[in-house]
């Protein structure tokens, strides 16, 4: 009873779940758009160049979260750029550079023999997010939660029909840039929670079970966000009490609340 009770009072514990809380609120919405727009492997590709950016900033002495952001945005554009083309299909194009971005990340640790903890970059360590950390994903989640609300009636008509958005005035290729960066900024924050490869599954799974209980785009992006802060607090929960691993035990609690969410009735 003792330890538990100095345990509520550590400062990173508190940290932890701020991040948690904080990631889950922005992957909500921004997660209904993955699931709208089946931007999945667009998740997966831009989490995947994340490790990259952890090796630029170690090389150039940048705060690793800042140098993932950037690195994310810059392959963002890329990304918008390549769809432009049009020579190679999305999917092909995505599994490429997916695999290898993260090829060349893990490589370039090798190579350059910097002292990083891959296991933690590839499954998360937010029991180690620092103040710093902290206050970088705040300013990101404040960034995106703000251009969320802004460009969201854009996004929807965007989402629903490109050509008819275009048609009513939407600038259809800076709405797709504005949500590309928007995922950048969130895998950048989402990497210290849970890992380069299960951001896309953080992304996804609250949207995919939010969307059996909710009516209308507004419900499901609220209900997005709602059970994402669920899974964190029982995730952290779960890694503070049997001493898991927080972001995997975060995406099972997710996946846990999926299925419940799949045994109640679609709604109409």
């Amino acid at each position: 009873m003792n330890d538990l009770s100095q345990l509520l009072h550590s400062t990173f514990l508190w940290y932890a779940l701020a991040a948690g809380l904080l990631v889950a609120v922005v992957s909500g919405p921004l997660g209904c758009f993955a699931v709208w727009r089946r931007m999945a492997y667009f998740g997966d590709t831009l989490a995947h160049s994340a490790l990259l950016g952890v090796t630029l900033g170690f090389v150039l002495h940048i705060q690793p979260t800042l140098a993932v952001g950037v690195s994310s945005c810059l392959l963002a554009l890329l990304l918008v750029n390549f769809q432009r083309r049009q020579n190679l299909s999305v999917d092909t194009l995505l599994g490429i550079l997916s695999h290898s971005m993260l090829a060349l990340g893990i490589v370039t640790v090798s190579l350059l023999e910097i002292n990083v903890d891959l296991l933690s970059l590839l499954l998360g360590d937010l029991l180690a997010v620092s103040a710093q950390d902290l206050v970088l994903m705040a300013l990101a989640a404040l960034v995106i939660g703000l251009l969320l609300l802004l460009l969201w009636p854009k996004l929807l008509a965007f989402t629903l029909h490109e050509e008819l958005a275009a048609v009513e005035g939407v600038r259809v290729e800076w709405i797709r840039l504005a949500l590309m960066l928007m995922l950048a900024l969130l895998i950048a924050i989402a990497m210290k929670v849970v890992g380069v490869l299960l951001i896309t599954a953080l992304l996804i799974i609250p949207a995919a079970a939010a969307r059996r209980i909710s009516t209308t785009p507004e419900q499901m992006a609220g209900f997005a966000s709602l059970i994402g802060c669920i899974a964190v607090l029982l995730g952290l929960t779960a890694s503070v009490l049997w001493n898991s691993p927080a972001g995997p035990s975060i995406v099972l609690a997710a996946g846990g609340l999926f299925v419940l969410c799949q045994l109640r009735p679609a709604t109409t």
